[in-house]
């Protein structure tokens, strides 16, 4: 990790008591390619929320990234509105972290080309997220392919020192890590080398199928849901053909383990008991988890509503925040354009 991460105190955050850093940079973003949902908010929305205590955070929402995915323009506007809808409503500041959508900072696509002629074909034929997302079906484009270079420029034109990302994303930090020794040493020390941080006691969240919680899966349960359905989702999720009456193992159940996500170490401890003792359907867990997420995010949801009431104010945060990030990002880029060898010579 960085000197500034190293040296950084601790604060505790999140149902497994995992110490969060302070006094360092942080940044991520998220790509709005569809509602959000349980994963998205364990995963990452809810870490992000916690790093903006005592930290210089910087979050994204990342409509360039979405191009691979999402073809129509006024839907890529609405997603990009959601994703802010939801960052703010699940309580980032935006008086104390910054907030922007990723279009409104171009310096980050001429930041992308640069890194891209020093970046080894081999790098990036290494990432199994390409290979993943060619096997769900999405075609094969450049954009898709040079992915991780955009992610590389998306968090060294920042400065930062740690990005809060999943299990599976951590290979794309290691790429931009890479990539930055690979422009220092090509054209001297321009960028600051990050460090990925990855919240150990944060499992994969499972879908209703019981794959990974992802859109591509069509098998998530969304954040916002309307109540109905919301309930739709989650009666769902897919369980065994064990009668009520018959004792259930809690461990591989998906249902348990979405259900523990809402509920305290002697919840789930009881919950445990009541499946194997017997005389528990799943019927009744999965009403219960309906009410245990609707009731989590209750206040929330009425935040939500009220900043989709006022679109401008939305965008006047996002403005704000990419007028913010830009103080960082103009630097970073002049940086680079120096030490490469481009524009006028000083």
């Amino acid at each position: 990790m960085s000197e500034a991460a190293r040296s950084a105190g601790s604060q505790s955050a999140g149902r497994g008591g995992r110490e969060l850093p302070r006094g360092v940079r942080v940044l991520s973003g998220v790509q709005p390619s569809g509602a959000l949902h349980l994963g998205n908010y364990f995963g990452a929305l809810r870490q992000h929320v916690a790093l903006q205590e005592g930290n210089e955070a910087t979050y994204f929402v990342a409509d360039y990234h979405s191009m691979t995915s999402v073809r129509e323009a006024k839907e890529r506007r609405g997603l990009v509105r959601d994703v802010a809808l939801d960052y703010l409503a699940l309580g980032l500041d935006p008086t104390r972290a910054i907030l922007y959508r990723q279009s409104d900072l171009p310096e980050v696509a001429e930041l992308t080309w640069i890194l891209l002629t020093v970046t080894p074909m081999g790098l990036l034929e290494r990432c199994h997220a390409y290979k993943e997302k060619i096997a769900q079906g999405l075609s094969a484009d450049a954009g898709l392919f040079a992915y991780p270079v955009l992610q590389a420029a998306d968090i060294l034109i920042h400065r930062a020192d740690i990005v809060p990302v999943g299990q599976d994303q951590k290979q794309h930090i290691e790429v931009t890590r890479d990539i930055a020794i690979k422009f220092n040493n090509t054209y001297g020390k321009v960028f600051r080398v990050p460090e990925p941080y990855i919240l150990e006691d944060v499992a994969t969240v499972p879908g209703t199928d019981g794959q990974k919680m992802s859109k591509s899966y069509d098998n998530t349960i969304e954040i916002f849901a309307p109540e109905k359905a919301l309930r739709k989702q989650i009666m769902g999720v897919v369980t065994d053909s064990t009668p009520v009456e018959d004792p259930k193992d809690p461990e591989g159940s998906i249902l348990f383990e979405l259900w523990s996500l809402f509920a305290d170490e002697a919840e789930r401890d009881k919950m445990a008991e009541r499946f194997r003792a017997g005389g528990l359907g799943y019927g009744e867990v999965k009403k219960d988890l309906v009410e245990r997420v609707f009731h989590h995010f209750a206040a929330a949801r009425e935040r939500r509503a009220e900043l989709a009431r006022n679109p401008e104010t939305v965008e006047g945060i996002l403005r704000d925040g990419v007028r913010r990030a830009r103080e960082t990002a103009s630097d970073v880029l002049e940086a680079a354009r120096r030490a490469s060898g481009l524009g006028e010579a000083r």
